[in-house]
């Protein structure tokens, strides 16, 4: 998949509005009972950074960065506000925030995720872009300084040393969304002053 490892600006990617998708289907039945079943096992964020342009600088740089993407072509990182961190919105990331495997004396790999819980359910989100140097590893409890890496274009975490039967390894870390665009045009409008704004650039989450 053609991917660039570029984040969307900052600035802008602020302002942006959305989130998480899913696609159920359901059926009415005649008795107006439902039946409904989902279509996606895992959901898909979508955003519009249309709202983050507030200035004509803002808009030169979102026009050269979806050129330089290719329209939707090219794939990139994207800063979710709303939503990156291995903790809450307002904390700072730690080593034991997210349960992300347990050890078996043989597996050196662990794949980053975080999980997303309410009362006794829980869906478990695949991590792949996290950000370089915010990635921090426990095992059994303990905070590792070494003996480990993190690939940030996969999120994979490989352990020197595989990690001995029963204990949890734990990550905490922050992480942007890989993300195209959802469009091939920009629609820009210029006013007299010539100030110029964008109705909607749509961006889509990149699953595997």
């Amino acid at each position: 998949m053609a991917f660039h490892e570029v984040r969307f600006p900052e600035n802008i990617s602020r302002g942006a509005r959305g989130g998480p998708q899913r696609r159920t289907q359901i059926v009415e039945l005649a008795s107006g009972a439902e039946e409904r079943n989902a279509s996606w096992a895992n959901s898909r964020r979508r955003y519009d950074v249309a709202y983050g342009i507030r200035r004509v600088d803002d808009l030169a740089a979102a026009v050269a960065f979806f050129e330089a993407r290719n329209g939707r072509l090219y794939g990139f990182r994207f800063k979710d506000w709303a939503d990156h961190k291995s903790c809450a919105p307002s904390g700072s990331p730690l080593s034991a925030d997210q349960l992300i495997g347990t050890g078996d004396g043989e597996q050196t790999e662990f794949q980053l995720t975080k999980a997303y819980a309410s009362g006794g359910d829980a869906w478990v989100r695949t991590i792949t872009k996290p950000v370089a140097g915010t990635v921090r590893i426990a095992v059994d409890g303990d905070e590792q300084m070494s003996g480990w890496s993190v690939d940030a274009m996969t999120g994979i975490v490989t352990f020197e040393t595989a990690p001995a039967d029963g204990v949890a390894i734990r990550a905490g870390f922050e992480f942007d969304v890989p993300v195209r665009f959802d469009t091939d045009t920009l629609d820009v409008t210029l006013d007299i002053e010539r100030l110029g704004s964008i109705t909607s650039v749509p961006l889509v989450e990149l699953r595997r």
